[in-house]
């Protein structure tokens, strides 16, 4: 079930993208008056699950879930229509527009996504508001996730103080500047010290089993019992919340591992909170120290059971325009810092670069309107970003050479963006193996 959850996820956010960056190139070209012959999510070599043909253009669905693309005539792209191109300027073709409609039309892809970013936070925070958690209310410090950390020198149950010298005021400042973190300090036993971060850490990150880093520390709050679970008969409800094993008090889920791996093959007896009143279970734990329990629990709950202090705001639809702006403009920040240290070889952070599975993997195995859109949002920016990369076989690469003829007065030939376009799409090729093939090496040897 997790599995069709998270690719029903994945596929309805890619071909939302998809649809509205081809849109983008199709709305400002059918203004200009210029023919598209073809609009197809996804790409149809040899076929197509679907196409019709609705005036001079042909809509479909492609079989092979790596795009989609519009094909417009009179113009040198990826289908490499050569015969096309032989012939006279027809004015309803792209080539014969004027180098500023022709730079519209390019331009509206990005254009698009970057809109629908900023829509997307502008709801999302006029829809759900805003929450934080204050860091002055974490008393028990942080859970870190990654071993590699622990490896550097931080410890569940530190404090995070600043980040490159930035004072943590909220959670959620943890991960937006846990990216280029050069010196984390922290505050343990009542003292404070500096974690200082290796210049490869992202490609350390890259090379770890762990995806998470710093976790809020919550409890064990029961989401479901796995149809595998050696529990699955026991009378476990949503939301039981375990405050015992054997007596011993557990008051977050991290301190559950460290202890079931010591009870391997064992029955266990388990105090459980359960609407304000305690029960107690008794639960086997398999040769693998699991319960087969899933965790779950919000925000809410969280601060209803008093750990932390949680910092709400809501929005009227006039506060959530610029706020939602402010989250755009730093999210389009974030992804730049990323390229910038991906590009960077001494960061190690090209390491990292995913492709689809990757993409996959980020969506939750649980659906989640909030986290489906803010991840769409997230994808949207990163799909603008990527296709202004002055690379010839995407739009930038349109771009630049549109920009050099409308500086210089001169078109370049077509035989020029024909070898252009060919160098291009071997770039592209070259970078989609070298994504997906870092996730093929990540599958088999992590």
């Amino acid at each position: 079930m997790e599995f069709v959850i998270k690719i029903s996820q994945f596929l309805l956010s890619l071909s939302l993208l998809i649809v509205l960056h081809e849109l983008g190139h199709f709305i400002p070209a059918k203004l200009f008056k210029t023919k598209v012959e073809k609009f197809f999510l996804f790409f149809d070599i040899k076929k197509a699950l679907f196409k019709k043909k609705i005036g001079d253009t042909v809509y479909g669905i492609g079989w092979l879930p790596l795009g989609g693309y519009v094909k417009i005539a009179g113009m040198i792209d990826e289908s490499m229509d050569k015969e096309q191109m032989a012939k006279p300027p027809e004015p309803w073709e792209f080539r014969s527009k004027p180098a500023w409609k022709r730079l519209i039309i390019m331009l509206g892809g990005v254009t698009v996504n970057f809109i629908l970013a900023a829509i997307i936070y502008i709801l999302m925070l006029f829809g759900y508001g805003d929450m934080d958690i204050r860091t002055d209310s974490v008393k028990d410090g942080y859970w870190v996730v990654n071993p590699l950390l622990n490896e550097l020198g931080l410890e569940t149950g530190d404090n995070i103080v600043s980040i490159n010298g930035k004072q943590i005021i909220n959670y959620k400042d943890i991960r937006r500047n846990i990216l280029d973190a050069q010196v984390i300090t922290i505050e343990r036993d009542g003292e404070q010290k500096d974690i200082n971060l290796p210049t490869d850490f992202l490609g350390q990150l890259s090379s770890s089993k762990s995806r998470g880093l710093i976790e809020i520390r919550y409890p064990f709050i029961v989401e479901q019992v796995s149809d595998s679970s050696l529990n699955i008969n026991i009378d476990l409800k949503q939301g039981d919340i375990f405050r015992a094993i054997n007596g011993q008090e557990i008051k977050y889920y991290d301190q559950v591992e460290g202890r079931l791996n010591s009870l391997k093959g064992q029955k266990i007896t388990v105090d459980i909170l359960r609407d304000d009143q305690s029960i107690t279970r008794e639960l086997e734990v398999n040769d693998d120290g699991k319960v087969g329990i899933m965790p779950g629990g919000t925000w809410s709950d969280l601060e209803r059971l008093g750990y932390y202090e949680i910092v709400k705001r809501e929005y009227s639809f006039g506060e959530s325009i610029g706020a939602g702006l402010t989250r755009f403009g730093e999210q389009m920040a974030s992804y730049w810092l990323q390229l910038k240290l991906i590009f960077s070889p001494e960061t190690g952070a090209y390491k990292g670069v995913g492709g689809f599975k990757a993409i996959y993997d980020i969506f939750p195995g649980q659906w989640s309107w909030p986290d489906f859109w803010n991840l769409t949002a997230f994808l949207s920016i990163m799909l603008g970003v990527l296709n202004l990369l002055p690379i010839p076989a995407l739009d930038g690469g349109h771009v630049v050479f549109l920009l050099y003829e409308m500086a210089s007065g001169r078109k370049p030939s077509d035989r020029f963006m024909e070898v252009a376009q060919m160098v291009g799409f071997f770039i592209l090729i070259a970078l989609v193996l070298f994504a997906n093939g870092n996730d093929i090496f990540k599958a088999i040897f992590q």
